[in-house]
């Protein structure tokens, strides 16, 4: 247990990390800025003239307060954490000359390592931005879902960025928005995302033999229902991970080419014999 905790507090501070140097070192030199709390520290630094790390920490820590109070002593003492460690980077960053005095660089690679860095913090189970508090908080008192209230509350702070660096700095703003929630994605879920697969088919048995012997996977054997016709299914489950997608696809056609092929993303598996056996 020590060592899990010992695991995810390493995770956090490298998270961290990596969120400094993707805005002291590449985004903040070139005016480009990220959503939530971090986009308006990084205008509040620019008016104020002082650290960005001050911003991050004050800004915050109103919605770590909230956090503790309604999400948890966990997750607001995580992100707390994460903050500081993001906050303190920032300081012993800022004399350092940036890499790139090209926007369109700084957005890109800017955006890779904060997503990254995000990712790390968020599979450790901390934030780096109040803004998820806020969402989680508001949903609860509207028809709206945590990703649209996140959305609609970056689009507005994003837009703001034209008013003081300028529409260009804005739409490399974006650029690197997307591009670090994408990557923050790959990094919480991991290359290799796992994905449920349904599959329908007369040759269910020699199918899933072939998905055993060749994947390496386990398969189970549920019980299904046709609708319209009534009749009893055998309908076989299996997990893969995304990269094993395609030569799933092929077996199953192998054995029947009109079979029905069900097929989603999962974002964690825990138990069971997920565990990859040898294939022949």
């Amino acid at each position: 247990m020590k060592t899990v905790q010992l695991l995810r507090v390493v995770m956090m501070i490298i998270g961290a990390l990596f969120v400094s140097v993707a805005l002291e070192i590449f985004l903040v030199p070139n005016n480009i800025i990220d959503g939530g709390i971090t986009g308006i520290s990084i205008m509040g630094s620019h008016f104020a003239e002082l650290p960005l790390g001050i911003f991050l920490t004050l800004f915050n820590l109103p919605f770590l307060f909230l956090g503790y109070k309604q999400i948890g002593k966990t997750f607001a003492l995580s992100t707390l954490f994460s903050i500081i460690v993001m906050s303190s980077g920032t300081y012993f960053l800022h004399p350092v000359a940036p890499l790139t005095t090209d926007p369109l660089l700084g957005a890109v690679f800017g955006g890779v390592i904060l997503g990254v860095g995000v990712g790390l913090v968020i599979r450790a189970g901390g934030s780096t931005d109040g803004t998820e508090i806020v969402a989680i908080l508001l949903s609860k008192k509207s028809p709206f879902s945590v990703g649209e209230v996140v959305m609609f509350i970056n689009l507005f702070i994003l837009s703001s960025a034209g008013f003081v660096f300028g529409w260009d700095h804005a739409m490399y703003s974006l650029i690197a928005y997307y591009i670090a929630f994408k990557l923050i994605d790959v990094t919480n879920e991991g290359m290799d995302q796992s994905k449920s697969v349904w599959i329908i088919s007369e040759q269910y048995r020699d199918i899933g033999d072939a998905l055993t012997q060749r994947l390496g996977r386990g398969v189970t054997y549920l019980e299904g229902e046709g609708s319209y016709s009534g009749e009893n299914k055998k309908v076989i489950f299996v997990v893969i991970t995304r990269l094993e997608e395609a030569k799933l696809k092929t077996i199953v056609a192998e054995w029947d080419k009109d079979a029905f092929i069900a097929i989603g993303n999962i974002h964690d598996v825990k138990g069971g014999r997920f565990k990859k056996k040898a294939i022949h």
